[in-house]
């Protein structure tokens, strides 16, 4: 009995020391997982992350070392002195990128893949009932049209054509939808419109969508870029919208609709016809559109490009956000990082609060067009505004640079380099 006594006094009196241990101390404050760059040549020691203060006494599983270029991660485990486990953590070894920030107004364009049902509409026949072929046919609002009797459209006016030519023949009309990732068949029956004088299925479709936002960055290797922060979705529908092609060009904020509780603010702007630069749009997802830039682009904040700062070393704290409120300039802002939600997986992986008088005066805080507005905190880049919170403009969510960069293809294209 005493026996055991001794040994659990001197289990406490163990638990004790470790957690007063200064080293111990600051090994609980690290993040299960950590994120380190490497930079071109350079072979990474795991083990040199720490001082050689704190590696006198504190003793790694294994001291990984990671070839340059080598983009991988790594399970190490701490202990003191080499036999007491104090922690495990995940050590993710990451290419040191440098990105232009941008901040620059884009007027948006894009064509949807097919043509997508906006709504629907009774059709007046001749005998003055009202029907809604359509939808009885079982085509929903958010479907997207693909094919109409075998032949791809790509246009409301194909949608019409298409319509009329089998209602002129007095033929079903095949239409092959696509609806959550599913492509489907649908048979209707148009129907002549006594109102319009032409044969109808009481759809309201929709082809292109167009709008104004904020750049987010280029990659100076490659000359892909990320805007906006946040996915495009139809404005009646709320459903991602599927790219067949787009652009984006240069644009000028012509007027400030402050935001308010309940009520975003916006901006107003207007695509410049003799634009600096131009871009395609390739994807359209959760954390941005992406694609290839062309032309010139100045941010007067940055005369070189920045290191991005990984989504694990993001904290709390002062930072600064870039976009345009009044023609093309930019200007510097000041925000905080309140919180970093780091377990999210969709584009609001930090909450912000403006703290800039003057962008306050100016826009009443976060408001729509200011999404893709870069963060950078410590002189590096680390994300995105986002969204707005509704009650609350002075509020808002920003999307971590490197999930951009993932959908990017920026760094995949770093990991196979």
């Amino acid at each position: 009995m005493r026996t055991k006594r001794v040994v659990s006094v001197l289990a406490v009196l163990l638990c004790a020391f470790l957690s007063l241990h200064p080293l111990c101390q600051e090994i609980a404050r690290l993040p299960q997982i950590q994120q380190q760059q490497y930079r071109d040549g350079q072979e990474m020691h795991i083990g040199s992350l720490w001082s050689q203060m704190i590696r006198q006494d504190l003793r790694m599983q294994d001291d990984v070392a990671v070839p340059a270029g080598n983009f991988k991660a790594t399970r190490v485990s701490y202990k003191l002195f080499g036999i007491f486990s104090i922690k495990n953590t995940e050590v993710q070894v990451m290419p040191a990128i440098k990105l232009w920030p941008g901040g620059q107004s884009i007027g948006v364009n894009l064509q949807t893949k097919g043509v997508m049902v906006v709504g629907q509409a009774p059709v007046t026949a001749q005998d003055g009932k009202k029907y809604y072929p359509g939808r009885d046919a079982g085509i929903e609002t958010g479907d997207t049209l693909l094919k109409m009797n075998q032949a791809d459209v790509l246009t409301d006016q194909d949608v019409a054509e298409a319509v009329n030519k089998a209602g002129d023949k007095d033929e079903r009309l095949e239409i092959q939808i696509q609806r959550h990732g599913q492509v489907i068949t649908k048979n209707v029956a148009p129907i002549f419109c006594a109102e319009t004088g032409r044969y109808r299925i009481g759809l309201y479709v929709r082809d292109q969508a167009a709008g104004v936002g904020t750049l987010t960055f280029i990659d100076p290797a490659t000359q892909k870029y990320g805007a906006l922060g946040h996915v495009i979705n139809d404005a009646d529908t709320h459903q991602r919208i599927e790219i067949l092609q787009g652009k984006i060009v240069a644009s000028s904020v012509q007027s400030i609709e402050k935001g308010r509780k309940g009520h975003p603010g916006e901006k107003i702007g207007s695509f410049l016809a003799n634009s600096s630069f131009n871009g395609t749009i390739d994807q359209n997802t959760v954390n941005g559109i992406f694609g290839q830039f062309s032309g010139e682009i100045k941010n007067p904040y940055f005369a070189e490009p920045i290191e991005v700062r990984w989504a694990a070393e993001v904290h709390e704290g002062a930072a600064k956000i870039y976009t345009v409120i009044q023609g093309e300039k930019i200007e510097e802002f000041a925000v905080t990082i309140e919180r970093v939600l780091s377990n999210r997986t969709d584009s609001k992986n930090m909450i912000l609060r403006v703290t800039d008088e003057r962008l306050i005066e100016a826009t009443g805080g976060i408001i729509q067009g200011m999404s893709g507005s870069p963060i950078v905190q410590d002189g590096k880049i680390i994300g995105a505004v986002t969204h707005v919170f509704i009650n609350d403009s002075l509020r808002g969510y920003g999307v971590f640079i490197q999930n951009m960069l993932k959908d990017s293809k920026v760094l995949q294209e770093q990991e196979a380099a």
